[in-house]
């Protein structure tokens, strides 16, 4: 059974590329274009992976979402990748921080985030 991946990025070219980067592996993907939708999915259904997007417009930036994910106990066993061009220290520390298994700074190249995913336990 593939596993499922939610990307969760503001901008619909960098879903594009991150779902181009994933499609040949075995997963479901899922987009949604901010913090909210991201929420409302993950109320409704399991994500094995959540790639979201640190920096988003709207009421929620992916720091939240990620407070909310483990706060809430609803996606249990659901790993965080967290995606940001701001890379200082300070910056992952807040990531991991928030909760996130993994802070990527951007640009990454697609194999990195391929390697990323497989040396998560629940997927490798």
């Amino acid at each position: 059974m593939p596993k499922t991946i939610l990307i969760v990025d503001d901008h619909a070219d960098i879903r594009r590329l991150l779902r181009m980067t994933l499609e040949f592996e075995d997963y479901e993907i899922f987009e949604v274009a901010d913090g909210e939708a991201a929420l409302r999915f993950l109320a409704e259904r399991h994500a094995d992976v959540v790639l979201l997007d640190v920096m988003m417009p709207g009421a929620l930036n992916g720091l939240d979402v990620c407070r909310h994910i483990r706060a809430g106990g609803l996606q249990q066993g659901t790993h965080v990748l967290l995606l940001s061009a701001r890379g200082q220290a300070s910056d992952r520390e807040a990531g991991l921080q928030a909760g996130a298994d993994v802070y990527l700074v951007k640009p990454f190249s697609p194999l990195q985030l391929i390697d990323c995913l497989a040396e998560l336990p629940a997927l490798a």
